[in-house]
């Protein structure tokens, strides 16, 4: 058995103590998942990918998905839920060789869990609970972030969700019952199963696919996971396998290993995006624009440049200049979110939809802004012990003036601003809610996940049907 299949295996088999830091956070990150979900369903691109393939099928005892009156085998659940948290590229980030967002997994998690813990009462069994959750939660982030320290598939032009792949195969085998073996097959089809490419998150083809890539890679996970339970076989040297493994297809040969050990180092250090959707390598670029706006906003055909300095892997994924054909294409553009940061003081996300970004300053300004990579910033990104995310913002006029530059070095959602953060992402998640629920349902579910003691002991089937929807 390759390695790193038995050190998950291992670490998903064994692993029953995180840290409180982990647990706590662990419980904003279902907070605001869910609360993403409720938001994306205001949006009809992605609506249109939800419910079952046949319409009108409802599956006895199945997954449910928030939000809907739709109830979904736990495989195409999966593809519902995990769709719908990372439509508007707004929930938590992880940030290193690889980036991604850990609760993508929650996709997998939570459907197989609704389905699992059901079963359970079926058959006279206590149910799973929202601590049982949490915990699966910490592990798939554990997984995925950890295996992004060191494991850049970016560089070869393969999409990070292989990573969601893996953690949720993984974490979901796991909870489905498999045994140690059926566990490690579940890993190792998820780990050569490989793609897909990164074609659609870069230019000329940037589009919606990255908002739903994530629901597809967390689905495939469970269905890794169903068919390693049924006994389905694995593939022991899926990495390691001279010519055909995944480290001489993929990495010329280059071996793969993971840089620490598993526990709950990720969870404990994830982030969030807080006040605006925003691709995280810009959050503190928007934050720096918003700080100018006041002072610029007045004048705005003055500006002869706007001055960006940042960190090489910006450079890489979000740099763009050129026509941006969708939002998808927005989002993931430096010079589109500074420059209706610069306009409007904020950043949501009807911001990179077709009626803002017709306005003809956009692209004034996008054109006057030039970035260039901050050594330090470069540097510092990749430090284990500060992971910090910087930008600094300068803005130049044609009478030679010029702003002071505004640097910020870790954006709201970063571990070493936890507290600042902590009352604007439950007024994130209270605002998301009202699209959906009434003031007395909102209440109901602020406290709750206000009071540890309440939520981790709740049934899972119990926790999700808060958040269904009657048809």
């Amino acid at each position: 058995m390759d390695q790193i299949f038995s050190e998950i295996a291992d670490y998903v088999s064994t692993f029953h103590q995180p840290s409180e830091e982990a647990w706590h956070n662990a419980r904003l990150c279902l907070a605001d998942s869910l609360g993403c979900a409720i938001l994306a369903l205001q949006f009809p691109e992605c609506t249109k990918l939800l419910g079952p393939v046949i319409p009108k099928t409802l599956v006895p005892g199945g997954s449910r998905v928030p939000g809907t009156a739709y109830v979904l085998d736990p495989i195409r659940a999966a593809f519902n839920i995990g769709t719908m948290i990372r439509w508007l590229d707004f929930n938590d980030t992880w940030l290193a060789a690889e980036w991604g967002h850990p609760s993508d997994n929650l996709g997998g998690l939570l459907a197989v869990m609704d389905f699992v813990s059901q079963q359970r009462i079926s058959q006279g069994e206590h149910p799973l609970t929202v601590k049982d959750l949490l915990l699966a939660m910490i592990k798939a982030h554990e997984i995925q972030g950890i295996l992004a320290l060191n494991i850049s598939f970016n560089r070869i032009g393969f999409d990070h969700v292989i990573l969601v792949k893996i953690a949720t195969a993984a974490v979901t085998a796991q909870l489905l019952g498999a045994t140690y073996p059926q566990l490690c097959a579940a890993i190792s089809n998820a780990w050569i199963d490989a793609g897909p490419l990164r074609t659609y998150r870069h230019f000329p083809n940037t589009g919606s696919r990255k908002s739903w890539a994530a629901g597809d890679a967390t689905s495939r996970g469970v269905q890794f996971a169903w068919m390693a339970k049924q006994g389905e076989m694995g593939y022991p040297s899926g990495l390691t396998a001279p010519k055909w493994g995944v480290i001489d297809v993929l990495f010329k040969g280059h071996p793969l290993t993971l840089e620490r050990p598993l526990g709950s180092y990720v969870m404990e250090n994830i982030l969030f995006k807080i006040a605006f959707p925003a691709e995280f390598h810009a959050q503190t670029a928007v934050e720096c624009a918003f700080k100018l706006h006041p002072e610029i906003i007045s004048r705005l055909e003055e500006i002869e440049k706007i001055e960006i300095r940042t960190h090489e892997s910006a450079l890489r994924i979000i740099d763009k200049t050129g026509k941006l054909s969708n939002p998808a294409d927005r989002d993931h553009c430096l010079q589109y979110m500074v420059a209706v940061a610069l306009l409007h003081g904020n950043l949501a996300a009807e911001h990179y939809e077709e009626k803002t970004a017709q306005d003809p300053r956009i692209d004034r300004l996008r054109s006057k802004v030039h970035l260039s990579e901050h050594p330090t910033y470069t540097k510092d990104y990749l430090d284990p012990d500060k992971r910090s995310i910087a930008n600094d913002l300068t803005i130049y006029f044609k009478d030679g003036q010029k702003t002071s530059t505004i640097s910020i070095e870790y954006p709201l959602g970063h571990r070493k601003r936890r507290q600042e953060a902590l009352p604007l992402l439950f007024e994130k998640f209270q605002n998301n809610l009202s699209l959906l629920f009434k003031g007395e349902e909102i209440h109901t579910f602020i406290e709750l996940f206000q009071h540890p003691e309440k939520i981790d002991n709740l049934s899972v089937q119990d926790f999700v049907s808060l958040f269904c929807r009657p048809s």
